[in-house]
C-alpha cells in the first residue's frame, strides 16, 4: 500500500525534472543591452540622488556645527524674531565669516578697533540719513527709543528743496548747531558727511544705513510719483507746481529701455538735479565737489575711508537683525532695546512709508542698471562685509577666533 502510494508522487517528480531539462524558456531579444540600460538607470538614479543627499548634507553642516556656528548665534534656533530678514541675516553672516575664515582674518578680527563710537568727544548721534533706504523707520525707532532709553530726539525740519551739499559755512552752522544740543541726544538730517573736527569741534557718533543701490534708485523712482507724496507736498508748500500727467505716467522700465535721460546712469557725470538720488555714496564723501562724480573711483575710495574711520555703524536695509544687533552692541546708550521695539506690539514699524503704489522691474531692467552701478554696488557690498565683521567681533568667542 505504501509503494501504491509512492508511485504517483515519483511519477510527478520525474514531470517536473523532464520539464525544467527540456523545454526552451522563451528570453527577451537583446539581453545585454537590455541589462545594460537597466544598468545605466541605476547609476543615473543613485548619482542623482547622491548628488541631492550631498547637498542636503552641506547644509546641514552649514546649520549644525556646533564648535563654531552655534558660538556666534547662527543657528535657526537664534535667529533674532521671525521676520523675512531672518534667513538672509543668517546667509550674509555667515558667508563674511567663511571669507574671512579662509583667508585668515578671522585671526585679527577686533571688535575694539572696528568700534569708532570710542572717538566721537560727545554723547551725540548723527544720523545723515541716505533717502530711501528705510530712514523713516529708523527715524521713528529713534524716537521711540528715545522715550524708553531717555535722550533727546531732533530731526531738521521738512524742506521746499532738500540741500544734501553744503557750503563751508553752512557745514560749520550746522556743526555748530549739532553740538549744542544737550546730552545725550540724537540729530537726523538729509546731508553729506560733515567733519565736525575740522571746526575744533567734537565729533558725534555718526551712523546712517544702506541699500542695494538698484532697488534703492528704483524706490526712489515710484516715490516721488506716489500720489500721497505730492498730497503731503503741497500740504506743507501749497505754492508747488502740480507735476506733468505724463511724466506721473512714467514707468521705470520703459525709462530705461528707451534711454530716458531721467533713467540714463552715465559714468562721470555730475548733475545734480532735484530728486537725484542715484549717488549713495555722496553721502559718505562729503561735500567736496570732487564727490559728485557719478559711480569713479575716487568718490568709491573717499566713501570707504569715510566709513571705515568715521561711522560707528553703518547699518544695512537687506540685513535689519544683524543691523540691530550690531547697534545694540556698539552705541547701547542710545539703542538699546532696537530689537524689541522694531518688532514689539501691535503698531510695528515695518510697514512706514511703504510705497504700494510701486509695480515689479524685471530682472532683465534691473541687470541693465547695474552695468552702470558698478562703484556703488561696491560700496555697498563693502558696508554690507564691515556691518557683519563687527557682528562677528563681539559675538564669536576668542577660542573660536584663535582657532587653527
Amino acid at each position: 500500500m505504501s509503494s501504491t502510494k509512492k508511485k504517483p508522487f515519483s511519477m510527478n517528480l520525474r514531470d517536473v525534472e523532464n520539464f525544467f531539462k527540456y523545454r526552451r524558456m522563451p528570453y527577451p531579444k537583446r539581453s545585454a543591452e537590455f541589462i545594460a540600460l537597466i544598468a545605466v538607470s541605476c547609476t543615473l538614479f543613485l548619482f542623482l540622488h547622491t548628488k541631492s543627499l550631498n547637498s542636503r548634507l552641506h547644509e546641514m553642516e552649514i546649520k549644525l556645527q556646533p564648535s563654531e556656528l552655534s558660538a556666534i548665534g547662527l543657528s535657526a534656533s537664534n535667529a533674532i524674531q521671525s521676520g523675512s530678514d531672518s534667513k538672509s541675516d543668517l546667509k550674509g553672516v555667515h558667508g563674511t565669516y567663511q571669507y574671512l575664515k579662509s583667508t585668515g582674518q578671522m585671526q585679527t578680527l577686533n571688535s575694539h578697533e572696528l568700534n569708532n563710537t570710542r572717538k566721537a568727544g560727545m554723547e551725540i548721534v548723527f544720523f545723515n540719513r541716505v533717502p530711501k533706504v528705510g530712514s523713516q523707520t529708523f527715524m521713528e525707532l529713534l524716537r521711540r527709543l528715545s522715550i524708553r532709553n531717555d535722550f533727546e530726539f531732533h530731526r531738521d525740519a521738512v524742506q521746499r528743496v532738500e540741500t544734501i551739499r553744503l557750503g563751508e559755512v553752512q557745514q560749520q552752522e550746522l556743526a555748530e548747531v549739532i553740538t549744542d544740543l544737550p546730552e545725550p541726544s540724537v540729530f537726523i538730517k538729509h546731508v553729506c558727511y560733515t567733519n565736525f573736527t575740522k571746526f575744533s569741534l567734537p565729533a558725534p557718533i555718526y551712523i546712517n544705513v544702506v541699500r542695494d543701490p538698484i532697488e534703492r534708485v528704483i524706490s526712489w523712482f515710484y516715490y516721488v510719483r506716489a500720489p500721497w507724496y505730492f498730497v503731503e507736498r503741497k500740504a506743507a508748500f501749497p505754492e508747488l507746481p502740480l507735476p506733468d500727467p505724463a511724466w506721473l505716467k512714467k514707468d521705470f522700465e520703459t525709462c530705461v529701455r528707451t534711454g530716458d535721460r531721467e533713467c540714463t546712469f552715465t559714468q562721470g557725470v555730475t548733475h545734480e538735479g532735484i530728486g537725484d538720488h542715484r549717488r549713495q555714496t555722496l553721502f559718505f564723501c562729503g561735500h567736496d565737489y570732487e564727490c559728485t562724480p557719478f559711480n569713479t573711483v575716487g568718490v568709491l575710495e573717499r566713501a570707504k575711508y569715510a566709513v571705515e574711520s568715521q561711522y560707528s555703524v553703518v547699518g544695512v536695509l537687506e540685513d535689519l537683525n544683524t543691523t540691530f544687533s550690531v547697534l545694540e552692541k556698539y552705541i547701547p546708550r542710545f539703542f538699546k532695546g532696537a530689537t524689541e521695539v522694531y518688532y514689539g506690539g501691535s503698531d510695528k514699524l515695518n510697514n512706514i512709508n511703504r510705497n504700494n503704489f510701486k509695480p515689479p522691474v524685471s530682472e532683465e531692467v534691473k541687470e541693465i542698471v547695474r552695468r552702470n552701478f558698478t562703484r556703488e554696488i561696491e560700496f555697498y557690498q563693502f558696508c554690507r562685509q564691515r556691518l557683519h565683521k563687527q557682528y562677528l567681533a563681539v559675538n564669536l568667542p576668542h577660542r573660536v577666533i584663535n582657532r587653527t
